[in-house]
């Protein structure tokens, strides 16, 4: 059974796929409730008239109360081991905060949609897909009412920190991607893809769980 979007509630809303899903929930007639979760309030959200933003310093505060009566919730958030300082700092992001995310909505009717990575597998050698995968199978193991696994491979697009080896990556890839064809399945894809497949696994998902892959949101749009 599918459900129209009629409010939402965004954990990583500022990052770059979490502010193009917002553009795209702002527009939507049926959506008249969003919630951005933020650390700190975002000045550029703030031009998206239906956006509310949740300021906490913690996103493991977040609680019941919080998150009750949103049909859909979206979980945008990740990082890089760089970024976050060490492995356990990316582990309490990655894992630990999506993780708490996901517990809220156990045993409620809200449609549950989380970015994870193509590769994610809890058996993985390389960490980074390792954590991913542990946070699948966590999700996975809950009692949600509904359940979207997004799994894009490289993400396009400006973000608002730096990631020198991505940001390298992404300059070569745009030199040489008239060379690679669409079936490719680990083509780049941008953030708006990866946001309009999230939207679309929202509104048009019928089963209770379905993982949609990089080919997939490379067909989004």
């Amino acid at each position: 059974m599918t459900k129209s979007i009629e409010s939402a509630i965004v954990i990583g809303a500022t990052g770059l796929v979490g502010r193009e899903l917002l553009k795209q929930l702002n527009q939507l007639p049926s959506c008249k409730k969003i919630t951005a979760v933020v650390r700190h309030e975002d000045e550029l959200l703030k031009s998206l008239n239906k956006v509310e933003q949740l300021v906490l310093s913690d996103f493991l505060l977040l609680n019941d109360e919080d998150v009750n009566g949103y049909s859909h919730a979206f979980s945008c958030l990740g990082s890089t081991i760089k970024k976050a300082g060490s492995k356990s700092a990316f582990y309490n992001i990655d894992f630990e905060i999506n993780a708490h995310f996901a517990d809220l909505f156990e045993e409620t009717a809200t449609h549950y949609l989380l970015v994870s990575a193509m590769g994610a597998k809890a058996g993985s050698k390389i960490f980074y897909n390792q954590v991913k995968g542990q946070l699948e199978d966590h999700v996975q193991a809950l009692q949600l009412s509904k359940v979207s696994i997004v799994r894009p491979s490289l993400l396009l697009g400006e973000r608002s920190e730096q990631r020198t080896l991505e940001d390298a990556t992404q300059k070569l890839y745009r030199k040489f991607a008239y060379l690679v064809p669409d079936s490719f399945k680990y083509k780049p894809v941008t953030a708006e893809q990866v946001a309009h497949t999230m939207v679309e696994a929202a509104q048009k998902q019928e089963k209770p769980f379905e993982i949609y892959d990089n080919l997939r949101i490379q067909k989004s749009i």
